[in-house]
């Protein structure tokens, strides 16, 4: 059964384009000559598409989970920055599955005609322009203000709720039972929580409870919006609305589902969780830090200040109107603005707009920056040294790619910044 079902083991897979919609989706069906004329037209939305396997050839694997404690899934009431405790159990505070969600599209237990999951495999692209370098800042990072611990800033998750656990473990941010163990410190996660990995509503619940944690022991533990939460609010909140897309009618509920929405996710997504969702930031600056999810400037769209870009965010999402939420997650998912030959100018647009030394952000994996893919065995296990092994910095020096590519046999990275040359 295709992902996003709900009806089979869940896989890997990976962005091919984050707002494509299936032919069944669209209202009137575009014609091949009005959907290359879109794609001309917006180059920066399109993605080269993967190349067919052979026939009988698997392309996903089963996810796996690290030796660590998981399921740590309290739901507390905690908003953004909330300093509010966490209840004392966990199992007081788990979501209650409704029988079946309303916008679930597949009647019957069968998928639309037209439609087709993501692929696990990106495409490759051997730029041989890009290069994994650690430099020092071009500029020191201010430092932290008094009072406050180390900062660190984690990837993007995807549901991989094990591999987190694992990562946050490593680092020494959370103890053996899953519980914030690292007082003062500061953690910024950078968007991209649910979708395409097995429990996205997990993690979700995990980061509202190591908010509360965190603040009780003099730190914290924020997040930023990811162009997936954007995509799930939008699934909850729409469904089946048609939205004018810019290359015909869309749905929510059909780029959710064709982007890896997990059934068992929407089926557990509860008030508090789209509260929480709506209300994170876009943009932050920390300690000489630029700190967003999505390597684009579209950013600059929404504003020339921090707050500017923020607040207009929010009230778009609070508006709760269709096609400008649409427009918002469509901006959003652009991506490789940093990383042409004109690059580091466009990463300098955003500093001298926001502030700040560098741009740190998740959005675009690091094996597309660097033209490499993982690849599969026999057996269908992974490979058994990642490609992946720390954060990207590139564009002169300027920018940090985090999303290490957990759905593609990446890592799940989690690092203390500044970078250590």
């Amino acid at each position: 059964m295709t992902q996003g079902a709900g009806q089979g083991p869940v896989v890997r897979t990976a962005t091919l384009r984050d707002f494509r919609v299936p032919p069944y989706a669209q209202v009137p069906v575009q014609s091949e000559s009005a959907s290359h004329e879109y794609v001309l037209a917006h180059p920066e939305d399109s993605v080269p598409r993967a190349v067919p396997r052979e026939a009988g050839e698997s392309s996903a694997r089963p996810a796996t989970a690290a030796e660590a404690p998981h399921r740590v899934a309290d739901a507390p009431g905690t908003e953004h920055g909330d300093t509010r405790a966490a209840p004392a159990r966990p199992e007081d505070s788990v979501p209650q599955a409704p029988p079946e969600h309303p916008g679930d599209a597949f009647p019957d237990d069968e998928p639309p005609e037209g439609y087709t999951p993501t692929e696990r495999d990106l495409p490759v692209i051997n730029r041989g322009d890009t290069v994994q370098v650690t430099v020092a800042p071009a500029e020191q990072p201010a430092p932290a203000a008094e009072g406050l611990g180390p900062l660190y800033v984690v990837g993007d998750v995807h549901g991989y709720l094990d591999e987190l656990v694992a990562a946050l473990t490593a680092q020494g941010l959370v103890d053996a039972e899953g519980r914030w163990s690292a007082g003062n410190t500061r953690l910024w996660f950078l968007g991209d929580f649910t979708d395409r990995g097995p429990d996205g509503i997990g993690v979700i619940d995990l980061v509202m409870r190591l908010s509360a944690e965190a603040a009780a022991a003099g730190g914290y533990c924020k997040a930023l919006m990811g162009n997936h939460e954007l995509l799930l609010i939008g699934a909850k909140r729409f469904g089946d609305t048609p939205v004018n897309s810019g290359a015909g009618t869309a749905t929510f509920q059909a780029a959710w589902l064709l982007n890896g929405g997990q059934k068992s996710d929407m089926d557990r997504l509860q008030d508090v969780h789209l509260q929480w969702m709506s209300r994170l930031d876009a943009v932050v600056e920390e300690d000489g830090h630029l700190l967003m999810h999505s390597d684009t400037t579209a950013y600059l769209d929404y504003g020339t200040t921090i707050e500017d870009v923020n607040d207009n965010v929010h009230e778009i999402i609070n508006r709760n109107d269709a096609d400008e939420c649409w427009d918002l997650f469509r901006k959003f998912t652009k991506r490789f603005a940093f990383r042409d030959d004109d690059g580091p100018q466009a990463v300098r647009e955003l500093l001298a707009a926001y502030g700040g030394g560098r741009v740190v952000h998740g959005h675009s994996p690091i094996p597309y920056l660097l033209g490499e893919v993982g690849t599969e065995d026999a057996d269908g296990e992974g490979n058994s040294e990642p490609l992946v092994e720390g954060p990207h910095v590139y564009a002169d020096g300027l920018a940090i790619a985090m999303d290490g590519g957990v759905t593609m046999a990446g890592k799940l990275l989690v690092a203390q910044l500044p970078l250590q040359a």
